[in-house]
């Protein structure tokens, strides 16, 4: 959420959003500020804050591109880049009404099946660039993401990772016994830089929870374009660092 804020004041533009596997709050402020030209997720979402007012607007205006996807064909086609090869098969999204409208992707014979077998080819996607916010990253350069494995598969296949993380420790958390199968290697990681509180309003596991009752404020302001702005004007382009909720 610290870099989302940082791309609106510099006004980032045309930047195409991968969810993985869905899309939230960071999506919605930067689609709102003209920063997004395409979206491909399973869904942009607030979560119980319900839809993503700004996403809205702009789909139902077709002010933005939309790719429609789903969780397993995003992960398998990082899982593609992840091994170094240029599609992976995937077999549950067969049958369903998003196949016709992705014309990337094939539906293909199974090679290896003697009767007729179809099975959906879906390409690797290798991002530009991923981003997340960690609890920990260390002198050696690696980032702690625990049980959140996904973002070790975006790591992996990204072409840069870029990382903000809580807290810097000591040493090489790839030392610790306990620490090392969490932690994404700095051979896979450009540029790590601290963030305290990076994820506000959202939460980060075992160290704060989501801000309930601001990502509602958010919800109710950014319904319209004058709203949003007022957000904007007050959380992003002129809001100091040190007014975040200690």
């Amino acid at each position: 959420m610290e870099v989302v804020r940082a791309l609106i004041r510099r006004k980032a533009r045309n930047l195409r959003l991968l969810g993985v596997p869905i899309l939230g709050l960071s999506a919605d402020l930067l689609i709102g500020a003209g920063c997004v030209a395409e979206v491909e997720s399973s869904a942009v979402s607030l979560g119980e804050a319900g839809l993503a007012p700004r996403f809205t607007e702009a789909a139902q205006k077709g002010e933005i591109k939309i790719r429609d996807a789903t969780c397993p064909a995003i992960h398998t086609a990082l899982q593609a880049s992840e091994k170094g090869v240029p599609f992976m098969p995937l077999r549950g999204v067969l049958g369903s009404d998003l196949v016709p409208a992705r014309q990337d992707w094939k539906v293909l014979q199974n090679p290896f099946a003697e009767g007729a077998d179809p099975i959906l080819y879906v390409p690797a996607i290798a991002p530009d660039v991923a981003l997340f916010h960690a609890r920990w990253a260390d002198e050696a350069g690696n980032v702690w993401i625990g049980r959140r494995r996904e973002l070790a598969s975006l790591a992996h296949a990204a072409k840069r990772t870029f990382v903000t993380f809580e807290e810097l420790r000591a040493g090489d958390m790839l030392e610790d016994e306990l620490l090392a199968p969490g932690v994404v290697a700095a051979v896979y990681v450009e540029a790590a830089a601290p963030a305290k509180r990076g994820a506000w309003p959202l939460g980060l596991a075992q160290v704060y929870g989501i801000d309930d009752a601001h990502l509602a404020r958010y919800a109710r302001e950014a319904r319209t374009r004058e709203g949003f702005r007022r957000y904007l004007d007050e959380f992003v382009c002129t809001r100091k660092k040190n007014s975040l909720p200690a």
